[in-house]
């Protein structure tokens, strides 16, 4: 699992029917600070997640392990909202 922050959505007609329906977001890859450090990627949405908020994602073979997922040629899902981070006894991100 990583650690991303929403930034943004990706709106698609024509894809795959096995995801149609399914909403789309841009995702930019996270510190447990919450310090952006890597490539924006696109994931499916499993849980309604907004804009700024962080998110856990799955990747490659087990973001395909959902219920919704399952067989879909999916390499990335948002499968949980956090609500907060702790690391070392100190919570270093609290969602608003």
């Amino acid at each position: 699992m990583l650690i991303a922050r929403v930034v943004g959505t990706a709106i698609s007609t024509i894809k795959d029917p096995k995801i149609k329906g399914d909403k789309l977001l841009i995702l930019k890859q996270t510190d447990h600070l919450g310090n952006e450090i890597d490539k924006s990627f696109v994931a499916v949405d499993l849980v309604d997640a907004g804009e700024g908020e962080l998110v856990l994602t799955g990747h490659g073979s087990s973001a395909r392990q959902t219920f919704l997922t399952k067989d879909c040629p999916v390499d990335a899902v948002v499968m949980a909202v956090i609500d907060h981070l702790e690391v070392d006894g100190e919570v270093v991100f609290r969602k608003e």
